[in-house]
């Protein structure tokens, strides 16, 4: 057994999973006290690393892609804080956490565990019921509906509609998407049956996030909804990248096959614009993000 105890969290192996435990230190992020203990099964690890710094090093667990419904749900948007597969190590600790990352790599080699996709969930996502409230809502799940209720922030168009009560089995999809800069993040659940094109602030699915500190916690509802739909691989569906260091930048260009989709939605916002549906300042942040992809 391997065992690595710090002010930010305690991780533990057995030799067939790691048990993550965030600390109670104040410094430890909402999020990762909020989804409390971990049980990582050796066979959902793609990697694990350790980086040394002046100050405090890093241990980091690279999972196989699919494994985890919090990382498919959050689309590797989650940054360090929030991220519950990081631990910061204090520099008096580097040798034990040298031990610990081969210990696992040990383990990793001599079950031959593979480093690719999976098929299923290997984690179970967040225990229910949970309830937070963040931007312009409260997003409740109890593992059966989810519950969108609007404070006095949120826009009347949206509000008008009153609180907003979704089956899971209506659920077709789920995403989690932080403040960028001046960009809003959101909550999105899509309904069968129901699209829309309308911004996280209109859209009587989708919770509007404005960059908070409990922003992060949405991600906790996402990820629990996101445990009880269908794998992405069973739908044919590419599985989103896990949370790696190298992951993708939320503003990174896009492919020269999204382009006609981003000319698209500038159509879009262009319309909202001229219909009153967006001011003159939610068109111009909006076009601007839409230009940074580009």
């Amino acid at each position: 057994m391997a065992e690595i105890l710090q002010k930010d969290g305690t991780w533990v192996f057995d030799g067939d999973a790691l048990r993550l435990t965030p600390g109670r230190d104040k410094g430890v992020d909402l999020l990762r006290k909020e989804l409390g203990e971990q049980v990582v099964p050796l066979g959902a690890l793609a990697g694990i690393s350790f980086e040394q710094g002046k100050k405090a090093g890093r241990l980091r667990l690279r999972l196989r892609d699919g494994a985890d419904p919090l990382l498919h749900a959050t689309g590797g948007r989650l940054t360090e804080p929030h991220d519950p597969y990081q631990l910061v190590v204090e520099s008096d600790r580097y040798g034990v956490a040298e031990y610990f990352v081969d210990e696992v790599r040990h383990a990793l080699t001599l079950d031959r565990v593979p480093a690719g996709p999976v098929d299923a969930y290997l984690l179970p996502g967040p225990s229910v019921p949970l309830s937070f409230s963040a931007g312009d809502g409260t997003a409740s799940f109890d593992g059966d509906h989810v519950r969108l209720e609007w404070n006095w922030k949120t826009e009347d168009a949206k509000a008008s509609a009153g609180t907003r009560t979704i089956r899971v089995e209506d659920i077709t999809g789920v995403e989690w998407q932080p403040a960028i800069g001046l960009e809003n993040g959101h909550l999105r659940f899509g309904v069968r049956h129901a699209p829309t094109k309308a911004p996280p602030k209109y859209d009587p699915n989708a919770v509007e996030l404005w960059g908070f500190k409990k922003d992060p916690l949405m991600a906790l509802v996402a990820a629990a909804v996101q445990a009880r739909l269908p794998h992405p691989s069973a739908a044919g569906d590419t599985v989103r990248p896990a949370l790696t260091p190298s992951g993708p930048e939320p503003d990174a260009p896009a492919p020269a096959d999204d382009h006609d989709a981003l000319l698209r939605r500038l159509r879009e916002l262009g319309d909202l614009h001229r219909d009153g549906v967006l001011t003159d300042e939610e068109f111009t942040m909006a076009k601007q993000a839409v230009l940074r992809r580009m």
